[in-house]
């Protein structure tokens, strides 16, 4: 299966409501690689990687994130897989 690679930039409230363990956990269970972390102007960066239709799905729940999250914008940057990702972590 076709294996794609998304740079996702998350801005609105979605610091301080557990978007990047959410992230984690269903990136784990999409059996998607990569990781996401916070950036310091209040975003949240991640890096996909996967199948399409997984990749895909993760993507798409980043417009609305977890509950207490409040999403404004979503930017996504197709790129090519790496190969390189590990398991699905949180960076500092």
């Amino acid at each position: 299966m076709e294996q794609v690679r998304a740079y996702v930039l998350i801005s609105g409230r979605v610091q301080g409501v557990n978007f990047r363990a959410y992230t984690r956990d269903r990136a784990r269970q999409g059996g998607v690689t990569g990781w996401v972390r916070n950036l310091n102007d209040g975003r949240v960066e991640a890096v996909f990687e996967g199948t399409r239709p997984a990749v895909q799905k993760l993507v798409s729940w980043c417009y609305s994130g977890p509950t207490h999250a409040q999403v404004e914008k979503v930017e996504v940057r197709w790129e090519d897989p790496t190969g390189k990702e590990g398991t699905f972590s949180i960076q500092w």
